[in-house]
């Protein structure tokens, strides 16, 4: 992960990522160095929420617990984002990293996006599949 940070920054903390799909958190700062005080180095923390009873499939209640989480720095620091870029005078559409066609494991909702699933309803005497939003601030316009 590289950073850039302006000249006149105090006792700042910058983040680099934050991956609410995978509840991980790196941010930086600059702290005086323990062998000389004199000199700054650059000290890096990261921080990771292991959310309890979460499910292998976020979108399905009733599948198994998940117990094993794994956590890749260059899936974490990917930016999938397009961006604009100007190259012999006309913009082009970039993407930062190469692989953000590959489906992203989430270990909880991430708030932004709409997740459903379908429960059974019974209802006069009939079991039907019913469509529940389990993310509804994200799925419903106001």
């Amino acid at each position: 992960v590289l950073a850039g940070y302006p000249q006149d920054s105090e006792d700042n903390e910058y983040v680099l990522v934050n991956n609410k799909c995978q509840c991980v958190t790196v941010t930086s700062k600059f702290v005086p160095s323990k062998e000389n005080p004199d000199e700054e180095i650059l000290e890096r923390n990261i921080r990771i929420l292991v959310p309890l009873k979460a499910r292998e499939n976020i979108s399905d209640p009733l599948s198994p617990l998940r117990t094993t989480f794994v956590y890749r720095m260059t899936e974490l620091c990917k930016k999938c984002d397009p961006v604009e870029i100007e190259l012999g005078g006309e913009i082009y559409q970039a993407q930062q990293s190469t692989s953000c066609n590959e489906h992203e494991t989430c270990y909880t909702y991430n708030r932004d996006k709409c997740y459903t699933t379908t429960f059974p309803f019974y209802y006069h005497g009939e079991l039907k599949e019913v469509p529940a939003a389990l993310t509804p601030t994200s799925c419903y316009a106001d």
